[in-house]
């Protein structure tokens, strides 16, 4: 949801001619979202995305506002912000929890794999001396 500026950097040696290989840039495009009866016109690659942001915050600022008395607009986008906030650290937790233990889950699952292909080298092993 940010505007680029896609400069194309490089001059031509003097004997050289310009290159006629298309450069794909991704555009930021415009959109219009509505959020707590406020019009933004935002620029971004991906409309789409843009859009379920802005409802996103819009709804966050609703319910802030239907639970307390404050008319204040700035004073609702912050208490919103301070929910999205602790939403993005509960679930980071959350991520950082699940990484750990999927990172012992494959470390222990290589240890048994270690030890069950030892114990089929050493059953190999004995029906070939035996």
């Amino acid at each position: 949801m940010t505007e680029r500026d896609s400069k194309r950097g490089g001059g031509a040696d003097a004997g050289s001619r310009p290159s006629t290989a298309a450069v794909a840039v991704d555009v930021p495009e415009a959109v219009s979202v509505d959020i707590y009866d406020q019009i933004y016109h935002l620029r971004g690659t991906d409309p789409a995305h843009i859009e379920r942001l802005a409802a996103l915050v819009d709804e966050k600022m609703r319910a802030v506002a239907a639970h307390g008395s404050t008319v204040d607009s700035l004073r609702v986008a912050v208490l919103a912000a301070l929910n999205i906030a602790d939403e993005l650290i509960a679930l980071r937790s959350r991520y950082d929890a699940l990484a750990g233990s999927m990172g012992q889950t494959e470390s222990s699952l290589r240890s048994r794999a270690g030890t069950l292909a030892g114990m089929l080298d050493e059953v190999l092993e004995d029906r070939r001396a035996g």
